[in-house]
């Protein structure tokens, strides 16, 4: 099974710079994308709607324009959940999963904690319901794949220039501990189970010329971490200032 997620900063622009040929050509089973910043009703033409792909679509309920994630799917999936339970952001449009006999695929969005002290609050806030809402789902007879973008990094080698600095997006003390601790209690970082090196980032949050990161992957139940058979970053093709993840793993929907 082949699963690609990316963050594309608005589906029309990513769309407009060669998006859904590329997907065909990716040929992936399942493809999540975050931050879709559109309705799916303002969707018009077909090129949205690939005909070997079911896609379904979680907007912010509010402005459509904002948020917002989606999730493409080769096979018909058992059911589609939308949210996570959470009353104060299920209406954001940050998170949408879709479920196989035994194997769960979700989009995710953490809300940003970049603009202020507020919002990262808010992110925090979140990310504490998310952790608890993992523990919760660890022990279920399925495997879980959550794609998308995370905003958080946990060390120092997933980000350029790192150092000992505080200040990049997701690498707080109180955010690098949560993903830390999140991989000691039962999950992993997929794209880590066959890459250990450096220099390899999905995220360039202030232009090209800056420091980049790697905060964009799949986090699963550690059940599949001997199950990925490939993991890759695709920095050939821009959609957005995120690049595409690209994993495969060794299981049947």
């Amino acid at each position: 099974m082949k699963v690609v997620s990316l963050v594309v900063e608005g589906l029309e622009q990513a769309q407009e710079a060669g998006l859904f040929d590329w997907i065909q050509e990716e040929d992936a089973d399942v493809v999540c994308l975050q931050d879709t910043r559109c309705s799916e009703y303002s969707l018009k033409r077909d090129v949205y709607f690939p005909e070997n792909y079911s896609p379904y679509f979680l907007d912010d309920f509010d402005n459509p324009k904002r948020n917002g994630v989606a999730i493409y799917c080769k096979k018909l999936p058992k059911a589609i959940m939308s949210g996570l339970g959470f009353a104060d952001f299920d209406g954001q449009g940050l998170y949408l999963q879709a479920d196989y006999p035994n194997v769960s695929v979700g989009s995710l969005l953490v809300p940003s904690g970049r603009t202020s002290d507020q919002a990262m609050n808010t992110k925090l806030k979140f990310l504490e319901l998310l952790g608890q809402h993992l523990q919760k789902i660890k022990n279920k007879r399925r495997d879980f794949i959550i794609c998308g973008g995370w905003e958080l990094i946990s060390q120092p080698i997933d980000a350029e220039e790192a150092g000992n600095r505080t200040d990049l997006p997701g690498f707080s003390s109180a955010e690098k501990a949560w993903l830390q601790e999140l991989y000691q209690s039962g999950y992993c970082d997929a794209f880590r189970t066959l890459n250990t090196g450096g220099e390899e980032f999905t995220w360039w949050p202030d232009g090209d010329d800056a420091g980049a990161l790697r905060s964009d992957t799949h986090i699963t139940s550690i059940s599949l971490e001997d199950r990925v058979t490939s993991a890759v970053v695709n920095t050939s093709d821009a959609f957005s200032s995120h690049a595409p993840v690209i994993i495969e793993y060794d299981v049947d929907l």
